[in-house]
């Protein structure tokens, strides 16, 4: 079996809210599962979509093209996906044996926005919150989210200065509730505890 064959049955559209969420690392085992690098520490948006968007593994520079270029199907549907430690695996459908499997690796996987499973109170997925104007108490304007750092203990937002002459380009807030006043998605804002000079 060839790759393209794990996504004959699908025709849906490339959406337009596609993210990349990971990585084909390689084969897992030799009935056809894939072993998948997750770009996020929790990786609900893997487990909970059935239907995962391909792309080939960006070019390196350095390294030549293949003298056969690869080809991936352009979307996987997914009959069996779980956790296995730092690492998704996933079975999927016509994936029948290590062969269809390892045709897939380095493909880049991309999930619809609309298809994350729903976030509780107070919790964020990091791609809401990267563009979001950031505001102190004071409604003074601190920048714009342009990331976000994972430090182990919490979560710290990389604030782009919304001064072309500040003293600072960057700001670092950590993202709790000693700083975090407020998350308005609709507004496409946050409010925090932060002074101008920190």
């Amino acid at each position: 079996m060839c790759a393209a064959d794990a996504s004959s049955e699908l025709a849906a559209p490339w959406p337009a809210d596609a993210l990349e969420v990971g990585r084909v690392a390689d084969a897992w085992g030799v009935k056809g599962w894939i072993k998948v690098q997750p770009f996020s520490s929790d990786p609900q948006a893997l487990l909970a979509a059935r239907q995962w968007f391909v792309k080939p593994p960006e070019p390196r520079a350095g390294i030549g093209r293949p003298s056969e270029p690869q080809t991936f199907p352009p979307a996987l549907s997914i009959v069996d996906v779980r956790r296995h430690g730092d690492f998704v695996v996933a079975l999927p459908r016509g994936g029948v044996d290590r062969n269809s499997a390892e045709a897939l690796r380095g493909a880049r996987l991309f999930v619809s926005r609309s298809s994350f499973p729903a976030s509780g109170d107070d919790e964020y997925y990091w791609t809401d919150l990267i563009g979001l104007q950031v505001r102190n108490r004071d409604g003074k304007i601190l920048g714009t989210v342009v990331g976000l750092l994972e430090t182990g203990s919490q979560s710290v937002l990389r604030i782009q200065s919304a001064e072309a002459d500040s003293a600072t380009d960057e700001r670092l807030i950590p993202f709790v509730a000693a700083y975090i006043d407020e998350v308005d998605l609709e507004r496409r804002c946050i409010t925090v505890d932060w002074g101008l000079d920190f």
